[in-house]
């Protein structure tokens, strides 16, 4: 297995694509909005996938949150909202916004698998900062460190009742960063002791099964390397400082805030102490690249993988479908007040 969570083209797997995956499996896969069509051709193209890695639990990713970040949507599946109106609930009635971000997770998830994924790259950890740039925005639950973290912790309860593992995100914070790093590296210049705010609902969810690392530079903590590629970063703060000892997964390798070959950016994140790196282009020469190029996972890696696919709970079925409506419509009600 080598320690990389890949896109692939489109809504079925190329006979290029699978040779390669069987040649070198990779750790896992993500999906995105080309690769997805029907119910029915969703969960034949994952059942696939388990198919050709021999794997049952293999890693089937998606960024599932709601508002803007939404791979499954109309007119098959239903929307859900964004974080921000958990926040805004929760500072009215902090127990009723908690219910209600646990459902959210729980309804989130209950798609997912029975679309056969079994990861959702959710909840996001990011403090919200008003000089912050709108990458995050109101997929944050708040300004408030505490009131995402608990609102977080509600969110990943759900999911894992649904049986889906989620992943806390952006390791060890993105809401401060001013730029996009999609298209560029962002630079925190606060002060260390300012960074505690960004830290706490990480530190909070360190048991989270799964985290992803921002492609962000903290000044104060690395002046020369984002946190993906900062043994610094990694190892004293977020496997130190923050106590996660779970499977760490970095931002996608294509983003613009790294830079140089795929393969330097790879070997530069899993010498920082990433377990993987996930890498969503779907473009086969770059995956071709990547798996010839990377090691084995490690074995720590691979028992980390394997506790945190093991993390999720077999779901109840305790609602109809007519229940799990009712429940949706109620909780955008409750949001939109």
């Amino acid at each position: 297995m080598r320690p990389l969570v890949l896109g692939f083209a489109g809504p079925e797997l190329t006979p290029d694509e699978e040779a390669l995956f069987g040649r070198f499996p990779p750790a896992g896969f993500i999906l995105f909005d080309r690769n997805i069509g029907s119910p029915r051709q969703l969960r034949m193209l994952t059942d696939r996938l388990r198919a050709l890695t021999g794997r049952p639990d293999v890693p089937i990713l998606i960024d599932q949150e709601g508002g803007r970040v939404q791979r499954l949507g109309p007119p098959h599946w239903p929307e859900h909202p964004p974080a921000r109106p958990f926040g805004e609930l929760y500072r009215e009635g902090p127990i009723a916004a908690l219910d209600a971000a646990r459902f959210h997770g729980r309804a989130i998830a209950a798609d997912l698998a029975a679309a056969g994924i079994n990861v959702d790259c959710l909840p996001v950890l990011d403090v919200r900062d008003p000089e912050g740039h709108d990458i995050i925005g109101d997929r944050s639950f708040d300004a408030d460190p505490s009131a995402v973290a608990s609102l977080g912790a509600a969110l990943l309860t759900g999911l894992r009742e649904e049986g889906v593992c989620g992943i806390v995100k952006h390791i060890p914070g993105h809401g401060r960063a001013r730029a996009d790093s999609h298209r560029e590296l962002p630079v925190v210049n606060a002060p260390r002791e300012d960074l505690a705010r960004d830290f706490l609902p990480f530190l909070r969810l360190a048991d989270a099964p799964m985290a992803m690392t921002a492609h962000v530079l903290y000044a104060a903590l690395d002046e020369a390397r984002c946190a993906s590629l900062s043994p610094v970063v990694i190892g004293d703060v977020i496997r130190g400082e923050l106590a996660f000892d779970g499977f760490l997964l970095c931002d996608d390798l294509a983003m613009k805030a790294l830079t140089g070959p795929l393969q330097d950016r790879l070997e530069g994140v899993l010498a920082a102490g990433c377990d993987a790196a996930l890498h969503c282009t779907g473009i086969f020469a770059e995956n071709e690249t990547l798996l010839s190029a990377a090691p084995v996972m490690a074995e720590r890696s691979r028992e980390r993988l394997e506790a945190a696919m093991n993390w999720a709970e077999v779901p109840a079925a305790d609602m109809s479908a007519e229940e799990w409506a009712r429940r949706r419509d109620d909780l955008l009600g409750l949001l939109a007040r």
